[in-house]
């Protein structure tokens, strides 16, 4: 029996949204959509070079929330590429509906905070957003300049996808008052 030599190109298809979420992580790390997927396949549990500490926040959240965790996502400046000294790492949480956001979550994640880059990260627990919901001003930043690190049954791109339509089309947008901001749905 003869070995077959593969060529190790294939073509793969993905959900538009996950495209433009490669190749939005691709840009910012200013490398190319395929190297970008090549050492996300060659990383442990997918995690870019440069995100390891992305691999602990999803550890710590899952080991938190096991089944109830829907997704992860890190927004603000860190994934812009803007933090500060002092800047922290903000991750979005997103669980189960039938699991209550009480003070006790977080005092349960600070019993084993995590770090990121040295920077300590920054829990926002969530429930899904439902569809066709107007967004919290949290969901249109998370939509805006997050970078989901994690969504293992795809209920969190879908989301993110549909508020990021509704910033497009117009339908939801940012005012500010006083210099400070908040968000409202505009009728189309």
């Amino acid at each position: 029996m003869t070995q077959q030599t593969l060529s190790g190109r294939f073509v793969l298809r993905l959900d538009p949204d996950l495209h433009a979420e490669l190749r939005r992580e691709a840009a910012i790390r200013g490398i190319s959509l395929n190297t970008h997927c090549v050492q996300r396949l060659a990383a442990p549990n997918g995690v870019s070079p440069g995100f390891e500490g992305a691999a602990e926040a999803v550890r710590r959240a899952t080991e938190l929330m096991g089944e109830a965790l829907v997704g992860i996502a890190v927004f603000g400046s860190w994934a812009r590429g803007e933090p500060a000294d002092t800047s922290d790492v903000d991750v979005l949480i997103v669980i189960d509906g039938d699991v209550p956001i009480t003070r006790h979550l977080y005092r349960r994640w600070d019993e084993a905070p995590v770090a990121w880059d040295g920077r300590p990260v920054d829990p926002h627990f969530v429930h899904l957003l439902p569809q066709r919901r107007t967004p919290s001003g949290l969901w249109a930043e998370v939509a805006i300049d997050g970078i989901v690190l994690h969504d293992p049954r795809h209920r969190l791109f879908p989301r993110l996808a549909a508020v990021r339509r509704a910033l497009a089309e117009g339908r939801l947008r940012r005012r500010t008052v006083h210099g400070v901001g908040y968000w409202v749905e505009e009728p189309v």
